[in-house]
């Protein structure tokens, strides 16, 4: 049992670096070079995801089942933002990432959050800006996974404080990770001139587009964190996935 728990931690630790150093560097290293072939960075970032998520399996390759649960939630948040597309900023899509973590672990939270940023974006609008959405995005997913990797939300989230709590780390994750992030995104690929001033006019104009993107966080995954979690466990459940 302890050499299982301590395998984990390996994966774990080793997909933190690929996920939180190396994807981050290959798209800043593509945007100094002055490539802007997007689509190409975009490709790179779901190569490099799909890693950590295939290192989660111990001595097997995941199931058919397993990846097809992945790709309903995945369609799940692309339509949730294209639900929503007439509110601006007002999103499920991060809610849906975090409950992925939750449930499936880090490494399929950061495959969720990366893949719906890349395909919904053919609804809203490639750009330069995708590979860093995707990152964002699968950020929410892995942090969720990781913090969360211990408690038992299937059952916690029938209490309204676990919920609560659940709530407010969803929009402490657009505040503090999501939002600068995307805000560092808008500094690289519109500012003419980045010097001090235009980085603070790029992350105060980003303040109330957090803000509604954290309380949409906040809003969604309280009324959608518990049925969710509950179905994925049963699923889970019954066909022995993700074990």
């Amino acid at each position: 049992m302890q050499s299982s728990n301590k395998d984990n931690s390996k994966k774990t630790k080793l997909s933190a670096f690929m996920i939180m150093l190396l994807i981050p560097a290959m798209i800043l290293i593509t945007y100094k070079m002055g490539i802007r072939q997007y689509y190409l960075t975009s490709l790179m970032v779901i190569i490099m995801t799909m890693v950590p998520f295939f290192m989660s399996f111990e001595q097997r390759k995941p199931q058919a089942r397993e990846v097809v649960i992945i790709a309903v939630l995945t369609a799940m948040a692309v339509a949730s933002r294209a639900a929503f597309s007439m509110l601006p900023h007002f999103k499920p899509l991060i809610a849906i990432v975090i409950i992925s973590g939750i449930a499936l672990g880090g490494e399929a939270g950061f495959l969720v959050g990366s893949l719906s940023g890349f395909l919904s974006n053919f609804i809203f609008g490639q750009g330069p800006w995708t590979p860093f959405q995707m990152f964002a995005y699968g950020i929410a997913g892995f942090l969720a996974g990781v913090i969360f990797a211990k408690k038992d939300f299937v059952t916690r989230s029938r209490n309204k404080k676990d919920l609560l709590k659940l709530s407010f780390f969803g929009y402490l994750m657009i505040q503090l990770f999501v939002g600068p992030l995307l805000d560092i995104c808008g500094i690289l690929t519109l500012a003419s001139v980045i010097n001090l001033e235009t980085i603070g006019a790029m992350f105060i104009s980003g303040l109330p587009v957090n803000f509604i993107h954290g309380l949409a966080t906040f809003i969604f995954l309280y009324v959608l964190a518990r049925p969710l979690l509950e179905k994925i466990d049963r699923v889970k459940t019954k066909y022995g996935i993700l074990k």
